[in-house]
């Protein structure tokens, strides 16, 4: 998709700070200090009970290509400081026209549930090209994890009936739109209206008339015949450009002159009004008028909750198009994900564990090399644990949960003796989630199509349990940390609080 859509090099999608920072750690001696870094989210978003991981594939093919063309170092030899010196010297950009992408990455593949504080992304390598990519990383998993999300809550509340993206024109900008209509799809939309989207990653299109097709026509009934005569095989009719009912009668009327051709009408599309009770009237029409498989197709500012709400008014609608409320993630307009550092070494010596503490618990971070773990039993997911892949979890796994578990603003201190420990015994069924990506900068890890990506999200949605997928209750699905990291993050907490002035 980027080499489609962009010029080969993305290398400046960063935030200054990152360059920066780059630069004072070549000028510091300190390029190829290795560093651990984790991409995690805090809150789980819409106030529901997990998300749907997003994004991979598109960030490692930017990680992939990563490289300054000359383009690139020309506009960042015009960057002046405060000073009006020159930004960045000429040896740094010398050093950043040779910069390729040479770090491990590890990630949870998408279509994979997760949960606030778990890792999504670990990178770890030399610390400037580590710290160059984390705002696109963010850019690329955060969006499209939340996207992915409310996709799959979407779905959820549509109970089995196809829903269609159509936010393209709502969407904000081109790439908005293009990446929400990929990751809707993870998250088990049906299909786009978006056809570059299609063209792009081979999702299905789908799409009918507007209302300025009825409109340059004499009358309704005039304009979906015309219609019918330029698309006999994709006759869906949008019926409430003047009055609802009347226009599903005249679909019918169109329809009996289409049967007469051997065609059939597919359905009609209602976009305005009293959506329940327009779509019983118009299911009562269509039935008795000899058409029980024209299906009623519904957009107008859906999302799950007006989906539900339309189930227990006994809607028979059999279609949804959602398109603005999904594509901008409509009440949660961001992840809200974060790039932490977390471990550091100079050479082969030992790994120095690194934290981040705040006055809000929520905003404090895991120290280590993390890895997650889920734990299975019955075929069902019954609790995760963060750990420290260099003190692995024995055969059996401890783990203390973190404040608040799954759930939105858990926070990442141990509990504090409400919530206590649990334990995984010996012999329960587990995965490991972050799986390997990248090794010394060379793609270890085969991609999955969009279709695998989408099978998975459907698989992890129908194992776990209703209590995680609730869409207006947030679950408690157990997440903790392993108590030896548990132990240590307390004594880490310990120490730089009497180590402050």
């Amino acid at each position: 998709m980027l080499a489609e859509l962009y010029k080969p090099s993305l290398a400046l999608l960063t935030d200054l700070y990152e360059l920066t920072m780059a630069y004072g750690y070549w000028r510091s001696g300190l390029a190829e200090r290795q560093a651990v870094f984790h991409l995690a989210f805090r809150d789980n978003p819409f106030q529901g009970g997990y998300a749907v991981a997003c994004g991979l594939e598109i960030a490692a093919e930017y990680l992939k290509s990563l490289r300054f063309d000359a383009g690139d170092l020309e506009y960042l030899g015009t960057l002046r400081g405060g000073d009006g010196a020159p930004l960045f010297e000429t040896d740094f950009l010398d050093f950043l026209a040779g910069l390729r992408w040479d770090c491990d990455l590890d990630a949870v593949p998408e279509g994979t549930l997760v949960f606030p504080h778990e890792p999504l992304v670990r990178v770890r390598g030399p610390i400037i090209t580590s710290q160059i990519v984390e705002s696109a990383l963010l850019n690329v998993v955060n969006f499209q994890t939340l996207v992915a999300t409310k996709a799959a809550r979407v779905v959820a509340a549509a109970r089995g009936e196809p829903v269609l993206e159509f936010g393209l024109r709502r969407a904000q900008g081109i790439d908005g739109a293009v990446s929400a209509a990929r990751a809707a799809y993870v998250g088990g939309a049906a299909a786009t209206s978006n056809v570059l989207a299609g063209r792009l990653f081979g999702i299905p299109v789908r799409g009918t008339h507007a209302h300025s097709w009825v409109m340059c026509f004499a009358d309704e009934p005039a304009a979906f015949r015309a219609y019918a005569a330029a698309m006999p095989g994709n006759s869906i009719f949008l019926v409430d450009t003047y009055d609802t009912i009347a226009g599903v009668h005249h679909a019918v009327e169109v329809a009996r002159h289409i049967r007469e051709q051997g065609r059939e009408m597919l359905g009609i599309r209602l976009d305005s009004g009293d959506l329940a009770e327009l779509s019983i009237q118009a299911r009562e029409i269509l039935d008795r008028a000899g058409f029980p498989d024209a299906v009623i197709v519904a957009s107008s500012d859906l999302d799950e909750h007006a989906i539900s709400k339309l189930k227990e008014q006994g809607a028979r609608i059999a279609v949804w198009g959602v398109g603005t409320r999904l594509v901008t993630g409509h009440d949660d307009p961001a992840l809200g994900g974060v790039y932490k550092l977390t471990a550091v070494r100079d050479g082969q010596g030992p790994w120095q564990d690194k934290i981040k503490l705040s006055e809000q618990e929520v905003k404090s971070s895991i120290p280590g090399i993390l890895q997650v773990r889920r734990h299975i039993r019955d075929g069902r997911p019954v609790g995760d644990v963060i750990y420290d892949e260099r003190h692995p979890p024995g055969d059996e796994c401890a783990m203390v949960e973190l404040v608040g578990g799954g759930r939105s603003g858990a926070a990442v201190s141990p509990s504090n003796g409400t919530l206590g420990q649990e334990t995984f015994p010996a012999g329960t069924p587990f995965e490991d989630l972050l799986v390997p990506v990248f090794r010394g900068g060379r793609r270890v890890y085969p991609s999955p199509s969009l279709d695998e990506s989408r099978r998975r999200a459907r698989q992890q949605l129908a194992v776990f349990g209703d209590e995680v997928k609730r869409l207006n209750a947030p679950a408690v699905y157990p997440v903790g940390l392993e108590v030896g990291l548990g132990r240590r993050l307390a004594e880490m907490i310990q120490t730089e609080r009497k180590a402050e002035p």
